[in-house]
């Protein structure tokens, strides 16, 4: 609530005065009182004070009806440039490696990607998965609700297994293409080398760059990779090996995320651990932030008459307990 006259409440201030010295009357001298001391007064006796408070009640209404007590109405129009986002994550085997945890590569990198998409508010995003092969999960959209399931909704081995780079690059381009957004990102996330799809990684990202596109490489794993956990019908959970029987670590190309993101104008990131995907999302994240504008607009509602009408009422109920039922002689 806004008050217009606001320094009329300060007359609240006299209105003790009014309590203590408002309702005094002559008294009466008697020799002694105690023989009235054990008479125990009526109700009528104990309400006597009830219309002065009524008033002083009535009073304080008065004062707030002068300040003018206003209802605000507050209207916000925004504005913004708008930042179009696509975000590509890789499913392929090799992201259920566990140097990650409390999990795997997969599972983290949903649960940071899921905070990147809360922390936007006016962007449209839109989500692209690859494997062998890739696939538009959710077109651009500001739904980040539907966003939030398709991120939980993604695992390995939903497509055919390998690392289509460039697939994904070309998807994502394909989607922000007619964009009319200031800004158009692509956020890759990956593990691996590029070993599928008929499209290189080069060559997406310079149609990208034609297109007005950026592209945002991040590399997941620690360095010398890791290896890559397979679940075998007999024996449970194994690990990958190669034909001599040793154990397969996972391998990264991190000269060609390099030069995506160089060609394209970005950058690339590297992200050993989940601390580190993090702070590379929120790096992503302030350096893409969407400019906008608020302007703010108030509406005004005058409600003094409220208190003023409540105030009449009250003084009518004090001066008619005065006149009736509390009536006494001078």
């Amino acid at each position: 609530m806004h008050f217009d006259d606001i320094w009329f409440l300060l007359l609240l201030l006299l209105l003790p005065l009014y309590y203590i010295y408002g309702g005094r009357r002559p008294a009466l001298t008697y020799s002694t009182v105690s023989i009235v001391k054990s008479i125990r007064p009526s109700l009528r006796v104990r309400l006597r004070q009830l219309p002065r408070i009524i008033t002083l009640i009535s009073l304080t209404l008065v004062i707030i009806a002068l300040a003018r007590p206003q209802l605000v109405n507050k209207e916000r129009e925004m504005s913004t440039k708008g930042t179009d986002i696509l975000l590509a994550i890789d499913l392929s085997g090799s992201m259920s490696a566990e140097d990650f945890k409390p999990k795997n590569r997969l599972f983290v990198a949903k649960e940071v990607v899921k905070g990147f998409i809360n922390g936007r508010s006016s962007d449209r995003i839109g989500l692209v998965a690859f494997a062998g092969e890739a696939y538009t999960l959710s077109p651009l959209t500001v739904d980040y609700g539907i966003l939030l399931t398709m991120m939980d909704s993604l695992e390995i081995g939903r497509f055919k297994d390998g690392t289509a780079i460039g697939m994904a690059i070309a998807e994502g381009t394909r989607r922000l293409k007619d964009s009319e957004a200031e800004s158009k990102i692509i956020i890759l996330l990956t593990d691996g080398v590029s070993n599928s799809g008929n499209i290189d990684p080069i060559t997406a990202a310079n149609v990208a760059k034609a297109l007005g596109v950026k592209i945002y490489t991040i590399g997941v794993g620690k360095e010398g990779g890791a290896p890559i956990p397979v679940n075998n019908p007999i024996f449970g959970k194994v690990y990958a090996r190669d034909n001599s029987g040793n154990i397969l670590l996972t391998k990264m190309d991190e000269e060609t995320l390099k030069k995506v993101a160089e060609i394209s104008e970005a950058k690339y990131y590297r992200a050993t651990n989940k601390d580190k995907l993090v702070q590379i999302y929120k790096e992503i994240d302030a350096l893409e932030k969407s400019d906008i504008k608020v302007k703010e607009y108030f509406h005004y509602s005058e409600v003094y008459h409220y208190f003023l009408i409540g105030a009449i009422v009250l003084l009518f109920f004090s001066v008619s307990l005065r006149a009736t039922w509390l009536w006494s002689y001078p």
